[in-house]
């Protein structure tokens, strides 16, 4: 199965790790991504609060590219995500383009398809039994429901079915869309730290040993402020932060997956080794 592909640009520098499991574990449930040629940058975040016209102009002309490719583009960002489906609504709404036949896929509403769900199943060689996790999809591939087609906006499921089928044990939290604060991480660190405390004891409060996540800047924030905040509220936090395809490489045997987490500042490996999965 072939889609056309949009990284985005942090998957290409801070997210690289995240890059990495995608491209490994794609082709192994017959997924082929083929990166849109000559992408631009989607404007997010800034450019939709300096100059409208350029924040859909931007995500637009990559639409542009995945139409004249003529197949479906798949998107890890959640953040280049409703941004590229905000330009489609803009479009539509402007009656520019309709009915063109291509989606705009969020990475793990793609991969959660249940085809690819049974392939995927058949293939782990390494069930992730006894890992206890939640799932926190963040805020920008839910809503506003409007702009991401999401039926399931409020609660989302995706990523427990995914897990399931990993055999881990994804556990029920009423924060998984809850922000993080991304957009904040450099001009408000101090609102970063409420708002992530408030999901690391939440998650703690459901019995989770550990976040998984679709976003990159998620992600970030969940891993990078850890420290901070464990020494600004004198609690000692221990709560590693997946990308989900990364537990998808561990549970199909891939051998680079001890390398994509040795870049988290959370190290997560103590976590797999007392579980008996690395």
């Amino acid at each position: 199965m072939k889609v056309s592909y949009y990284p985005g640009c942090s998957l290409e520098g801070t997210a690289s790790d995240y890059a990495a499991s995608i491209a490994a574990v794609t082709p192994l449930l017959g997924v082929e991504l083929e990166e849109l040629e000559d992408w631009n940058c989607c404007g997010a975040t800034a450019a939709h609060s300096i100059n409208h016209q350029l924040s859909f102009e931007l995500p637009a002309r990559n639409l542009a590219l995945a139409r004249k490719a003529e197949r479906d583009v798949v998107v890890p960002c959640a953040l280049c995500f409703n941004r590229l489906k905000a330009a489609e609504k803009e479009q539509q709404r402007r009656e520019e383009v309709l009915g063109d036949g291509v989606k705009v896929w969020d990475l793990l509403d793609f991969l959660a398809q249940e085809s690819l769900l049974a392939i995927l199943k058949k293939k782990v060689v390494r069930p992730l039994t006894g890992l206890k996790a939640v799932g926190y999809y963040g805020c920008m591939t839910s809503r506003p429901p409007a702009i991401t087609d999401k039926a399931d906006w409020e609660n989302p499921m995706e990523l427990e079915r995914l897990l399931k089928v990993l055999q881990a044990e994804p556990l029920d939290w009423s924060y998984k869309t809850d922000c993080c604060g991304a957009g904040l991480a450099m001009s408000r660190p101090d609102l970063i730290d409420t708002l992530v405390s408030r999901l690391y004891d939440r998650a703690l409060a459901a019995g989770a040993e550990c976040f998984v996540v679709t976003c990159q800047m998620c992600q970030a924030n969940l891993d990078l402020a850890q420290g901070r905040i464990s020494k600004k509220l004198s609690k000692d936090y221990y709560l590693p932060v997946f990308y989900f395809t990364e537990l998808m490489g561990l549970a199909l045997g891939h051998p680079e997956v001890e390398r994509w987490l040795a870049r988290h500042l959370v190290d997560p490996r103590p976590l797999l080794r007392d579980k008996g999965l690395m």
